[in-house]
């Protein structure tokens, strides 16, 4: 999970360069890390699938594969749209696709107590990844260039993970008792008060709000640094205690979900991530920058996760699988479209000042969904009680 992740990450430490060599638009730059996202989000439902059938090996097999082999054809691509081809189908589809879905399922069928806390830590390597990726390819970037540094990447995570990968042949054991007191709470035909579908159709959008407003600070806070002079490796480092942060706050949020339920964690999260935000706005000196980034990583980490576990808490069992595979998928687009749509702002504006208002509102959205659930479904029976 942390080798993969590095995917996630390298976007937002070459945009400057990247936008500089290209002769493109800030929202052009930030496409390559939508279109990944959007691979990623697409790629999970075909690689798990394929873990269902033949072992969580066999796509990581080719996510190792597919992104030592994206870094590589990123490096020498000649052109923005080449290197966004690349980054949306060989290292989103088929590469970091290969690392998240499929290794937090098989890390579930591996558990039966506990299992919140055991996928948060499985989840917290994405995150391990993005505090570890951004100073190193930052280094490769100020000494040998962005093209070099992306073969030196392609190189290190690709012969890491293969070899890695090779020892996730075995299958997880099948489960020889089913959690049927948690399935006998959650087995019910209208989740929160709603039809199935449209309960899902109300998670889904608040998925894609969220990481709208999450992905602001992720995507440019590099861009945004080196805008008000103080460099590009300091927007590095202040995204690697971002992510850094967030392991310790996906953590938490598995032992916290295990108390709470899934929904009241959610609700916490959203409005942590709004204050997060909402202090951004006033303050735009050094040591406030690398403050409130440290905050941002430590109250956003665990919203994502959280909407496994609520799915878990108010579905039957037998749906939990393709239904929260649709809600992170969401997350994902939301993570896709708010990259984008932060560089769009900017370019209208030239300023990030309206970005971070508009992941204010995109955030408040999601606080007034879950606002909204919590009120009229209330908490499901914590996973703690039940386990």
């Amino acid at each position: 999970m942390t080798i993969g992740a590095s995917t996630m990450y390298v976007v937002p430490v070459v945009l400057p360069a990247v936008q500089a060599e290209f002769g493109i638009a800030r929202a052009d730059a930030s496409l390559p890390y939508s279109l990944l996202m959007i691979g990623m989000g697409v790629g999970g439902v075909l690689m798990g699938r394929l873990a269902d059938r033949f072992g969580v090996m066999v796509p990581l097999l080719v996510g190792s594969t597919c992104i030592g082999l994206g870094y590589a054809a990123a490096a020498m691509a000649t052109d923005i749209h080449v290197f966004n081809l690349v980054h949306g189908v060989v290292l989103g589809l088929f590469g970091i696709s290969a690392t998240f879905s499929p290794l937090l399922a098989d890390t579930s069928l591996w558990w039966v107590k506990r299992r919140g806390i055991a996928v948060a830590v499985c989840a917290s390597g994405n995150y391990l990844g993005g505090a570890i990726w951004p100073p190193v390819l930052q280094h490769f970037v100020e000494t040998v260039g962005w093209r070099q540094g992306y073969l030196w990447m392609g190189v290190i995570c690709g012969a890491s993970m293969l070899a890695l990968s090779l020892l996730m042949r075995r299958r997880p054991p099948a489960l020889a008792v089913s959690d049927t007191m948690s399935d006998t709470a959650s087995d019910t035909a209208t989740p929160f008060g709603l039809p199935p579908n449209a309960a899902l159709a109300l998670l889904m959008i608040a998925g894609t709000a969220c990481c709208v407003a999450m992905s602001m600070p992720q995507v440019h806070i590099v861009a945004y640094c080196s805008d008000l002079g103080y460099g590009a490796a300091r927007g590095a480092e202040m995204l690697s205690l971002m992510l850094g942060f967030g392991i310790a706050s996906r953590l938490l949020s598995g032992w916290v979900c295990d108390h709470i339920g899934g929904l009241r964690t959610l609700l916490l999260g959203s409005i942590l991530q709004m204050v997060a935000l909402l202090l951004f706005l006033p303050f735009d000196g050094l040591a406030p920058l690398y403050v409130i980034s440290a905050l941002f990583g430590l109250f956003q980490g665990g919203i994502v996760p959280s909407y496994a576990i609520i799915v878990r808490e108010h579905f039957p069992a037998r749906e939990a699988g393709a239904r929260t595979g649709a809600v992170i998928m969401c997350t994902l687009l939301g993570m896709a479209l708010g990259g984008w749509m932060s560089g769009k702002v900017f370019d209208l504006t030239g300023s990030y000042q309206a970005a971070f208002v508009n992941g204010i509102a995109w955030n408040a959205v999601n606080l007034a969904i879950a606002w909204m659930l919590l009120r009229r479904g209330g908490p499901a029976r914590p996973a703690l009680a039940t386990a």
